[in-house]
């Protein structure tokens, strides 16, 4: 998920009752949901370098462990050296709390970005499998708007409040309403997902029985999906919406694969190739000749979207005449297509 959403959802936790367990709670919820974005710094070595070490490590389950524990003993060590707290009511400093409350701040991201397509490498380092509940968008506009709702309504109705004279009304109402609509839309996803795979899976494409399938949200609406369908010749690719009876096998856009050939199996040794491959689970590459050499794209077809005028994720290597790597390069926007 984007750091907005993240930050969102601790300060949801922190006024939802844990910023009354010790002081720095909402400090602690704040940096650790975003911390294990720190795998940040390695984009500055380049696109397929990040993408070879985002999510891994640091979203993974030993990750949140020892991020905790340092985030939990920074703040425990500065907290010690702080000013009393000019507010009479605020907790004091529990360090037992206060670790609990960065292994929720961290899990909370780590979870959250389970929900979407991209995934994580949650037993990272021992194990580099990618694991993706691809029920919420990557920068959710629903889930953005109801966490927006739920925390500044409050704050809205304080001003009036104040202004009118009356006592002012809590965050803590309002907080409890933004992670409920949470786990209210993950769960109407996840039956609009499991509604679309069925679809998906009940028909034939081009003759062919569909060897896997894959439905993958789309920004705004809970019920449309982009699904994917594999044969053994070729990739389908089609919007579903749960609200129908059925999909459209007709309207799927048809991606053969090509033939194995020398050039795919040079290309796909390439270090950008090989860290595309290992991330990517609807793998569409295309093979183009050209004058000096030859093109070689991959895509995700997880990130494809027919309509869509941008599509994302896209490794390309070019090879000379003598099948050498020449260049290679990822992006994680892609290209604008022509229109």
């Amino acid at each position: 998920m984007d750091n907005l959403t993240h930050t969102l959802t601790a300060v949801a936790l922190s006024q939802a009752g844990l910023n009354r367990k010790t002081r720095f709670a909402t400090l602690a919820l704040i940096v650790g949901s975003n911390l294990p974005d720190v795998d940040i710094v390695t984009r500055l070595a380049g696109s397929a370098t990040y993408l070879k070490y985002h999510r891994g490590l640091t979203h993974s389950v030993l990750g949140v462990v020892v991020l905790s524990a340092l985030l939990a003993g920074t703040i425990y060590y500065l907290g010690r050296a702080a000013q009393p707290p000019k507010k009479r009511d605020t907790p004091p400093l529990d360090g037992r709390w206060l670790l609990a409350i960065c292994l929720i701040a961290l899990a909370s991201h780590v979870l959250m970005d389970l929900t979407n397509t991209y995934g994580v490498r949650i037993l990272s380092p021992f194990s580099g499998r990618w694991y993706a509940w691809d029920v919420l968008y990557i920068i959710d506009p629903v889930l953005l708007a109801l966490l927006m709702a739920g925390l500044g309504l409050p704050a809205i109705f304080r001003l009036v409040s104040e202004e009118v004279g009356a006592s002012k009304p809590g965050f803590r109402g309002g907080a409890i309403f933004s992670l409920c609509c949470l786990v209210l839309l993950c769960g109407l996803r996840e039956f609009a997902h499991r509604r679309v795979l069925g679809m998906l899976e009940s028909h034939t494409y081009g003759g062919e029985n569909p060897r896997r399938v894959g439905a993958f949200p789309t920004s705004a609406d809970p019920f449309a999906w982009t699904g994917v369908a594999e044969t053994d010749s070729s990739f389908r690719v089609l919007p579903a919406n749960a609200r129908d009876d059925d999909v459209d096998a007709e309207r799927a856009r048809v991606l053969h694969e090509p033939e194995p050939s020398p050039v795919l199996d040079a290309a796909m040794k390439a270090r950008t190739a090989v860290i595309f491959a290992n991330f990517a689970r609807f793998l569409w590459p295309q093979v183009e000749e050209t004058e000096d050499g030859y093109e070689v794209t991959l895509r995700d077809l997880r990130f494809y979207a027919p309509d869509d005028e941008r599509r994302g994720f896209v490794a390309r290597i070019y090879l000379d005449k003598s099948l050498r790597v020449r260049s290679e390069s990822f992006s994680f926007l892609g290209e604008s297509r022509a229109k």
